[in-house]
């Protein structure tokens, strides 16, 4: 029986495409955001201390410290796999008979990919393109399978989403470079 050398690499016939990216969108955000996400949480708070539901203090702390530990964590990079059945990361499979339809959205200056699978539960998986190759790849292979929509459709909490997060201060680093003072001449007449 002869032997193969290690260094032949045996490729999966079924593996069609895959890139390595960050599990989630990520910014590294500042103590404003944190702050914005704190007031947040005091004022619901109030409002339901206000109106005697105690118990839902709970869960509004772990809420906040869920928006905080995603915050300052930044995501781990994994593989996402396209095959022939379907699409994995992360130890997911997601086979395409499941899925209805996908589009792209952005997030913080990453391209996110959405797959949505069939009713009644709308199950959404978001996987992330860092570029814009990769993207253009990644739509060309999955609408083969299943339909790409350009604009999605927006249900109501989708909606409260987006708008919550049009709230959210933007932190941005303010530059080291100094602005240069506009000199001014006085005249001579003085």
């Amino acid at each position: 029986m002869e032997s193969v050398p290690t260094s032949v690499v045996q490729s999966n016939p079924q593996r069609v495409f895959s890139w390595k990216a960050p599990l989630r969108a990520y910014k590294k955000q500042g103590k404003s955001t944190l702050r914005f996400f704190a007031a947040l949480a005091v004022l619901l708070c109030l409002v339901t201390l206000f109106f005697g539901d105690w118990v839902l203090v709970i869960p509004i702390l772990t809420v906040l410290f869920l928006f905080y530990v995603l915050t300052v964590t930044p995501p781990p990079e994994v593989e996402n796999i396209i095959t022939t059945f379907g699409i994995e990361s992360a130890g997911v499979s997601i086979r395409w008979e499941i899925l209805s339809h996908f589009y792209f959205t952005k997030k913080f200056g990453y391209n996110v990919l959405t797959l949505v699978s069939h009713g009644p539960y709308y199950y959404h998986a978001y996987f992330i393109a860092p570029n814009d190759e990769i993207k253009r790849q990644v739509v060309n292979i999955l609408s083969k399978h299943i339909m790409f929509m350009e604009k999605p459709q927006l249900n109501f909490t989708d909606k409260v989403i987006d708008w919550l997060a049009k709230l959210m201060p933007d932190d941005e680093e303010p530059s080291k470079t100094p602005v240069p003072v506009p000199q001014t001449r006085i005249p001579a007449s003085l």
